[in-house]
C-alpha cells in the first residue's frame, strides 16, 4: 500500500535573490532574532546591503563578509545621505546587474520612506520586493505583556508620526484624543511636552495613561510609565535615548510592570 508524503512547511523555500532586483527589507525592531526568516534569506544571498543607522550589529553579522555594504544612516538633525542620493544608488547599483537589500529599521512602510524610494525605482523600471518587519509598537508592546488593542480599552489602534509632514503643520489633537483607542506616536521623544499638551487640551483627562519606550526589544530597552500631567517632569528626571516610542490610552494600564522591573519606572 501506498503511502502519502506531506512537504512540511520548510520545504517551500522563497526564491534566490535575482540580479537587477532591489528588496526594500524590514530588520524588525532592534533584537535579531526578531528578524523574519526570508529578510535573512536575502541578507546571506544579496550582492550588496544598503543599511540604516538603526541596524543592529548583530543583524549586520549576519552579512557574508565579501559582500558590499552603504551606510545611509540618518538621525534627528543629521542626514548622511540625502534620501534623494539614497534612492539613486539604489538604481545605479541595480543597474548594474546586483541585488540590492535596502534593509531598514522596523517595518519599511511604517514611517520608513518607503514610498519614496519605490517611486524613484519605479520610474527606473527596476523590479521591486518588499519584505515587512517587525515595527517597534508591536515589540515594546510585547515586551512588556500588553495588548496595542483590547476589546475593553480599544477598538482601533493608530500610528502616528510626531514629525511635522509639512511646515506648520501640526496633528488634529480633537481628532486623536479619543478613549476607544491606542495611539502610538513615533520620533516623537523631543516632543512630549507638545503631545501631552495637545491631548489634554483636546479633551483627554490629566490621568490620561501614557508610556515611553526606548530600544524597543533590546536588553537595553527602558520603559517609563506615568500620565498626560506628570510625563514631561519624568522624562526629565529619567531622560531616555533615542529611539523612543510613545504609547498613549487605557491599555498601558494592561502593562505588565513585573517583566523586566529592572528597566520599567512606573507612575508613583
Amino acid at each position: 500500500m501506498a503511502t502519502m508524503c506531506r512537504e512540511t512547511p520548510a520545504t517551500h523555500v522563497a526564491p534566490a535573490v535575482q540580479p537587477g532586483h532591489v528588496y526594500l527589507v524590514g530588520a524588525g525592531a532592534g533584537h535579531a532574532d526578531l528578524l523574519t526568516l526570508r529578510a535573512w534569506r536575502l541578507l546571506t544571498q544579496a550582492d550588496v546591503i544598503v543599511y540604516d543607522r538603526l541596524v543592529g550589529d548583530d543583524i549586520l553579522a549576519m552579512i557574508p563578509p565579501s559582500r558590499e555594504r552603504y551606510y545611509v544612516g540618518k538621525a534627528r538633525g543629521h542626514h548622511s545621505v540625502p534620501q534623494a542620493e539614497i534612492g539613486a544608488l539604489l538604481a545605479r547599483l541595480a543597474r548594474e546587474g546586483k541585488s540590492v537589500v535596502r534593509l531598514k529599521g522596523g517595518d519599511p512602510g511604517i514611517f520608513g520612506r518607503m514610498g519614496e524610494e519605490l517611486a524613484i525605482l519605479g520610474e527606473a523600471g527596476l523590479p521591486t520586493e518588499v519584505v515587512p518587519g517587525i515595527t517597534a509598537a508591536s515589540a515594546a508592546a510585547a515586551t512588556l505583556g500588553m495588548p496595542l488593542t483590547d476589546r475593553g480599552h480599544a477598538q482601533q489602534l493608530r500610528l502616528v508620526t510626531a514629525q511635522h509632514c509639512r511646515e506648520g503643520g501640526e496633528p488634529n489633537w480633537h481628532d486623536l484624543a479619543r478613549r476607544d483607542e491606542t495611539l502610538v506616536f513615533y520620533m516623537g521623544l523631543s516632543r512630549v511636552d507638545a503631545i501631552c499638551r495637545g491631548l489634554r487640551d483636546a479633551g483627554l483627562p490629566g490621568d490620561w495613561p501614557i508610556m515611553l519606550a526606548a530600544n524597543a526589544s533590546l536588553p537595553e530597552q527602558q520603559t517609563l510609565i506615568g500620565t498626560l500631567d506628570d510625563m514631561p517632569e519624568r522624562l526629565a528626571a529619567t531622560p531616555l535615548p533615542s529611539p523612543c516610542l510613545i504609547v498613549v490610552g487605557s491599555v498601558v494600564t494592561m502593562a505588565d510592570t513585573t517583566r523586566h522591573a529592572d528597566r520599567v519606572v512606573t507612575q508613583a
